[in-house]
This record gives C-alpha cells, sequence and structure tokens, in this order.
C-alpha cells in the first residue's frame, strides 16, 4: 500500500532567488496568521480593542466578518509558511499576491472608501508599510542567486 502523502515533495532545489525573499515570506505569513487568529477567535475580533472601532448595534455583524476574514488569513499565511519553507519558487508569485491584496487595501481605505471620521485602523496604515517591502523582497526572489 503507497504513502499517503498531504505535501508533495519540497521543490526548495528549484529555487534561484535570494533566500532572504524566502525567510522575509515566512515571517510575512506569522504576521498573517496571527492576526487571523485574533480576528477568529478574540472576543470582538480585534474590532474594539486593537481597530479602535465603535461597533453599536451591528456588533454581531462586524464580529463575524471580522471572524469571516480571520479564517481566510490564517488560510492564506499557512500557504505562505509552505512556499517559504517546502515550495521556494512560489515566493515570487506570493510576493505578487501581497502586493496586489495590500495595494487594495491602501487604495480602498486611503481613497475609496476612506473613513468620513478620519480614523484609520493599524492595517491601513500596515498595509501602506508593506508595499515598498514587498516590492524589495519580490525583485530580489526574482534576481538569480550567484552560483545558482
Amino acid at each position: 500500500m503507497g504513502q499517503l502523502a498531504l505535501l508533495p515533495p519540497s521543490t526548495n532545489a528549484d529555487y534561484r532567488g535570494a533566500a532572504v525573499s524566502a525567510h522575509v515570506l515566512a515571517v510575512a505569513a506569522v504576521l498573517t496568521i496571527i492576526p487571523g487568529l485574533i480576528h477568529s477567535f478574540a472576543p470582538s475580533g480585534g474590532a474594539e480593542g486593537i481597530a479602535g472601532l465603535q461597533l453599536g448595534a451591528q456588533r454581531e455583524l462586524v464580529v463575524s466578518v471580522f471572524a469571516w476574514m480571520g479564517a481566510a488569513q490564517i488560510a492564506y499565511g499557512l500557504a505562505m509558511l509552505a512556499a517559504a519553507l517546502r515550495y521556494r519558487p512560489l515566493v515570487p508569485m506570493f510576493f505578487v499576491l501581497i502586493l496586489v491584496e495590500r495595494g487594495l487595501m491602501a487604495l480602498q481605505g486611503w481613497v475609496l472608501k476612506a473613513p468620513a471620521s478620519g480614523h484609520h485602523p493599524p492595517e491601513h496604515y500596515a498595509s501602506l508599510a508593506v508595499l515598498p517591502i514587498a516590492a524589495v523582497f519580490l525583485v530580489l526572489s526574482l534576481r538569480a542567486r550567484a552560483g545558482a
């Protein structure tokens, strides 16, 4: 009887980009999973204590949406971690996804759906900070290492 494997064999030997990009992606994965856990399991999903939102009559709806987003963050973070640790040829693709995600988050948070109150949760600022960092490590992940 054949062995059942959850994951296919590692493809790390095929990766030609900078190793530091894979390490940064692993850190990004952890920094995605942790908020996902908070959004999924904290009493208000972080909406009150971290984002500083007043939930009012829509508390249950907001907490449910935060939990839903947290579930997506956990899954996305685990996929990022798998790429960083076992499937490094996918590292550049994940940096592109981070750029798309954070670019859209910044556009929505600061321009298209900017809060009339002027209040921005921490994630709005984090998205602006992540964009140039992700761009740098995307470039590094695409550049062939010396001797690779």
